[in-house]
């Protein structure tokens, strides 16, 4: 990627200074010494990459293990929110799946997308041991997601004539309008927690952030069965009940960003500079927003092909529990993905181009083999594993007749997240962008369309057309990422990381 030709940014990222190293200086020892292993070509290659593995294993998995435990309780809060409406009733239910499924998810993709430029800026800057403008950034992030969550608001006031508009029934739509407007406060929450989420990760912070979720995910359920059995209050009282659970974990982590020595030299409290340079840091998080949501999206698109088919039922069905073990399986991959976002940004920032492309190889190896083994035990458990969702005899046979895509599926999927957190970490949001646009929209959905309905295989004929797309992006990726210079990458951390005059530019990844 060192070899694209950037863009010029009129305003400065991140100014230099010149502070006291904070207390997690240890996690700078282990780049340093991992990047002197590298280096070292006086050691033997085996027991360079031995003693060199070891040291990035350690750093990973104390990233990637909480981040996965993390984005997992997130999903269980959504899903039992959605069992409790399921209780309600039937009608119910379906208006939590389409508020979650449809509009929420919506939201969610876009925040977190947004939220990923802190990712970029923050893991270079703490790297480069420029901690006061940390803080900054969590700041400029917020205040622009907010901005952002306002717009939000609008698409949630609005849900019912768009679901309508969309097919859905006058009836579904109703109940599903309740729900969302208790989702209201939500989108703000996210607005705040996915800043202080990746401000903590560029840190390498990360069991706070566990711990608080798991704490929250307790309050959580036994809110949601008060308000759902004792108050009565129905659909709107479980979604606000959710709600009140993300603020919950965005007050928690806020206070130990406030009150932890951990932070003190990377939060100063609030400042004026949020404001400044806001439109160089929306085009970063609009690149960001972009390239996760295609991602997001496109899945999102199979389940709506399928219920165009002649027996939407079924494929809707099987489909659902397709996507359901995917998503459990994604979120190992999602942690990953974190993780190779923030060690390679880190190791960028600290001006170490050896240890950025043996994390970027190390953190891929691992997804892949976790992947494979979640692979190889759905293939072994294809005929019964639908009935952890269903006893349905026609829906298992349905599942286990889609099981090799899902297994290829989630072998895709341990590669392909890993790869876009590189992408992050290197500030390449708006070249995958573009990569996602040509593999997932002129490429993947067409051809499964065209399988699906001209050639008549149905929901694994989308479901192979998709898999084509993404295949294709996670080869071009995979290339890309094997043919990027990394001491032209550090070059260009450095320049994001310089103070900008009136004579000097600072470029991002085009």
């Amino acid at each position: 990627m060192g070899s694209k030709s950037p863009d010029d940014i009129l305003q400065p990222l991140i100014p230099p200074t010149t502070t006291e190293p904070p207390l997690l200086s240890n996690k700078h020892e282990s780049s340093d010494e991992l990047e002197a292993i590298l280096s070292d070509t006086h050691l033997p290659l085996l027991q360079r990459y031995t003693k060199a593995t070891w040291i990035e294993m350690k750093l990973m998995f104390y990233l990637a293990a909480p981040a996965i435990f993390v984005y997992m309780v997130n999903y269980l809060m959504s899903m039992s929110t959605q069992i409790f409406s399921g209780h309600l009733g039937n009608l119910e239910l379906a208006a939590s799946s389409l508020g979650n499924n449809g509009i929420q998810i919506f939201a969610y993709g876009l925040m977190l997308g947004m939220g990923s430029a802190v990712e970029t800026l923050c893991g270079q800057a703490y790297g480069a041991e420029k901690y006061d403008m940390l803080g900054i950034y969590l700041q400029r992030s917020s205040i622009l997601l907010t901005l952002t969550g306002l717009v939000l608001t609008l698409v949630y006031i609005f849900c019912k004539p768009i679901l309508i508009f969309l097919g859905e029934s006058k009836e579904i739509a109703s109940a599903a309008e309740v729900f969302v407007y208790g989702l209201i406060p939500q989108i703000f929450a996210y607005a705040i927690n996915f800043p202080i989420q990746k401000f903590l990760q560029a840190q390498s912070i990360v069991l706070p952030s566990a711990y608080i979720s798991a704490g929250t995910l307790l309050v959580h359920v036994v809110l949601s069965w008060v308000v759902a059995y004792n108050m009565g209050l129905g659909l709107l009282g479980v979604s606000l009940v959710l709600s009140l659970s993300w603020w919950v974990i965005v007050i928690g982590q806020f206070v130990y960003i406030v009150k932890s020595d951990k932070c003190k030299e990377t939060w100063r409290g609030f400042s004026a500079k949020a404001f400044s340079g806001l439109p160089e840091f929306f085009k970063l998080s609009l690149a960001s927003a972009v390239m996760l949501c295609l991602e997001t999206w496109y899945f999102q698109i199979l389940v709506l092909l399928a219920g165009l088919l002649e027996n939407p039922e079924l494929a809707l069905d099987s489909l659902a529990i397709c996507t359901s073990i995917c998503g459990w399986v994604f979120m190992i991959s999602v942690g990953f993905n974190a993780a190779a976002s923030v060690r390679v940004s880190n190791e960028l920032g600290s001006r170490h181009p050896k240890s950025a492309a043996f994390s970027v190889v190390v953190v891929t190896v691992v997804a892949f083999i976790i992947s494979f083994l979640c692979a190889v035990i759905v293939l072994a458990l294809r005929s019964v594993i639908s009935y952890t969702f269903t006893d349905g005899p026609v829906v298992a046979a349905a599942v286990s007749d889609l099981c090799p895509l899902l297994a290829l599926t989630i072998l895709l999927n341990g590669i392909q997240p890993v790869l876009s957190g590189v992408a992050v970490g290197c500030g390449w949001q708006a070249f995958v962008a573009y990569v996602n646009v040509g593999c997932y929209y002129v490429v993947g959905i067409p051809l499964g369309a065209l399988l699906g309905f001209y050639f008549k295989l149905g929901a694994k004929g989308i479901w192979v057309g998709m898999i084509g797309g993404t295949f294709m992006q996670t080869v071009i990726l995979i290339w890309v990422t094997y043919r990027t210079d990394w001491n032209k990458e550090v070059e260009e951390s450095m320049k994001r990381l310089n103070k900008w005059d009136d004579k000097q530019e600072i470029t991002l990844k085009d």
